[in-house]
């Protein structure tokens, strides 16, 4: 796949995948013309973190970079579980970044105005779990002054802030854009209501879709905790009563709708942690279609449309992505696809 190398690109397409076989090759411009009058579309509010943070190893005096990685749980905001690389930055592929200092238990990192403490080691050299000294305004304080977006090589002009957050961000909580996001607008948000297409929201802290490390690529994605607003859910339940299709925007939806699903489909409100991959064996409860980025076969984004769609019916969409030369990551072009019926 060719990777899209700067935000807000013009000629963002969308392939339209449906259960019936046909693919669709649209502008992005059209997306409220695939859904359908009552369908229920979900996406995820979250804000992106300035998640970055250059600093020093204050045992060894070398420098590290701290890419935070998930909260320690959402009404903890100072405890995170992180990934720590030594000299460099983004500039360099995170796959070639140098190992962080030795670090241990009790050690403390100076990150620009922030003091941070190494609470413990999570059996991987990069993989640990942090602890910033001082309350949490004074934490999210020193984000704001020091932090910047986690970045990859492939974007080679540095990101700010607002270019990783989508139009309907709202609570700072994740750690990489939910980029699905990106595909709605204000006025794709008027087009489907034109349509009596219903629009939901949650927030889910999406993690990392990197770490540079084979063996830590094969662990994501990492717990993620997730907030299910009770009109949502009120929707979810109104939406499966009448029929509807629920169509959500971006995997982290999907990650957040699965796991506060019941038995019986019946999507609980309130708080949780999204744990596990979703895969080809995963029996969808709730979501009936996705709208994602172009993702490549290996990649853990692409294992969960696994549960959306067979091998075969996924290498057809791949090989259309190849031809069409669609754009991937997280500043690329989109996908809508629709789950197989259930025999």
């Amino acid at each position: 796949m060719i990777p899209a190398t700067q935000p807000r690109q013009g000629g963002v397409r969308l392939l339209a995948a449906g259960r019936d076989g046909c693919i669709r090759h649209l502008r992005r411009d059209d997306l409220a013309s695939v859904f359908t009058p009552g369908d229920l579309v979900i996406a995820n509010d979250a804000a992106t973190l300035p998640a970055s943070l250059a600093g020093v190893h204050c045992p060894t005096s070398e420098p590290v970079e701290i890419r935070l990685a998930g909260w320690h749980a959402m009404h903890d905001p100072t405890r995170f579980a992180a990934l720590a690389f030594g000299r460099g930055d983004y500039r360099t592929r995170t796959e070639d970044r140098p190992a962080p200092p030795a670090l241990a238990p009790g050690d403390c990192l100076a990150l620009g105005p922030l003091a941070a403490i190494v609470e413990a080691m999570l059996d991987h050299p990069r993989l640990l779990r942090l602890h910033f000294l001082g309350d949490a305004r004074s934490m999210f304080a020193g984000l704001a002054a020091h932090g910047r977006p986690i970045q990859y090589a492939h974007v080679p002009a540095p990101l700010a802030l607002w270019d990783v957050w989508t139009p309907l961000a709202a609570h700072p909580v994740a750690f990489e854009p939910p980029s699905a996001g990106f595909a709605i607008d204000w006025r794709t948000l008027a087009a489907c209501r034109a349509r009596g297409v219903r629009f939901a929201t949650l927030t889910h802290a999406a993690g990392l879709s990197s770490t540079g490390d084979a063996e830590l690529d094969g662990r994501l994605p990492f717990d993620e905790p997730y907030r299910i607003p009770a009109r949502t859910a009120a929707m979810i339940a109104e939406a499966k009563g009448n029929g509807a299709r629920i169509v959500a925007i971006g995997t982290t939806v999907v990650r957040a709708l699965e796991s506060a699903a019941a038995a019986d489909g019946v999507v609980r409100a309130g708080d949780g942690v999204a744990r596990g991959r979703i895969h080809r064996a995963t029996r969808l409860l709730v979501a009936d279609a996705i709208l994602t980025g172009v993702h490549e076969p290996g990649e853990s984004h692409f294992e969960l449309l696994r549960a959306f769609a067979d091998d075969a019916r996924l290498a057809t969409i791949v090989a259309a992505l190849e031809h069409g030369r669609y754009r991937a990551h997280e500043f690329g072009d989109f996908v809508l696809l629709e789950r197989a019926p259930v025999h």
